[in-house]
């Protein structure tokens, strides 16, 4: 396990000012009316860095269209850490268990969001690493009932499903060739998705969860693949999320088909157990 260094990712919709230091990035992707849209930015970006030490600091913008109750607010959590990940196996539709480290994560998420307002519903992947980090905050939220939706699992990678990613170019050339393509239509040899298939069921599937719970809080557990696919819907023309760390919090406001982002890439929860900096998993080229 590597040493805690919190990080976010950057959304590319809109940036704030940068700070840094060692450990912390800022950006924000928002959507506010140009002629206060400075003003705001750097209001908000110094009041919450006065109120927050770095290692907690995390995006708290919102669209301002969308503050009247008449939103879902949408909690996506990449599942907890798997031998997989660890190794830097592909897994895919693959049913991995969570390792003792995700176990541990996942009691950390739910333990934090425990402690947040109200969670109406829990929905997760019917993959294992997803259902029981999502049944741990289920549990510790409520007693809530997981909910589960195939359309949240990782995407298919066919072939790929199985090897350790630094091999997987030697063992399956055409798989991984596909698998590397910008191209939203390519599927991989297999079996494996487009990534144009995977943004279609992971985002309706987010949809219709916000349709459902417009003015509620609820939690989403997922994958890697499939969050990314999240953050493109809501930040279109926006830089890449950046990798996507086990059980990091990511949170959405959905008004409609306005989907906006509030809060991305928060693992602050994971101070005391760390995370996982390397291996497959989670980042920009993995499923």
């Amino acid at each position: 396990m590597s040493a805690v260094r919190t990080h976010w990712a950057s959304p590319g919709c809109l940036h704030s000012p940068r700070f840094s230091t060692r450990s912390v990035k800022i950006a924000v992707c928002v959507k506010f009316p140009a002629t206060i849209k400075t003003l705001l930015l750097k209001q908000s970006f110094a009041l919450t860095r006065l109120l927050n030490p770095p290692h907690s600091l995390s995006m708290s913008f919102s669209n301002s269209s969308c503050m009247d109750g008449s939103y879902a607010e949408i909690v996506v959590v990449r599942h907890g850490e798997t031998e997989w990940n660890a190794d830097g196996r592909i897994q895919g539709h693959l049913d991995v268990e969570l390792n003792e480290a995700g176990k541990q994560q996942a009691a950390l998420v739910a333990d934090r969001l425990s402690k947040e307002p109200k969670i109406s519903a829990v929905y997760s992947s019917d993959l294992k690493r997803a259902l029981v980090t999502a049944e741990t905050i289920a549990a510790k939220c409520g007693g809530l009932e997981v909910i589960t939706d195939p359309d949240l699992r990782e995407r298919n990678l066919g072939e790929l499903q199985g090897l350790v990613f630094r091999e997987a170019a030697k063992l399956s050339p055409k798989a991984h060739k596909a698998f590397l393509s910008h191209r939203t239509d390519q599927d991989i040899p297999g079996g494996g998705e487009s990534l144009g298939h995977l943004f279609q069921r992971c985002t309706s599937s987010l949809q219709r969860i916000g349709n459902k719970h417009k003015g509620e809080r609820v939690v989403v557990v997922s994958h890697g693949g499939v969050i990314r696919s999240l953050y493109k819907r809501a930040c279109p023309n926006g830089k890449s999320g950046g990798k996507v760390l086990n059980t990091s919090v990511n949170i959405f406001h959905l008004c409609d088909e306005e989907w906006t982002i509030k809060s991305w890439g928060d693992v602050s929860h994971l101070q005391q157990t760390g995370y996982l900096e390397s291996g497959f998993g989670g980042d920009k080229t993995s499923g």
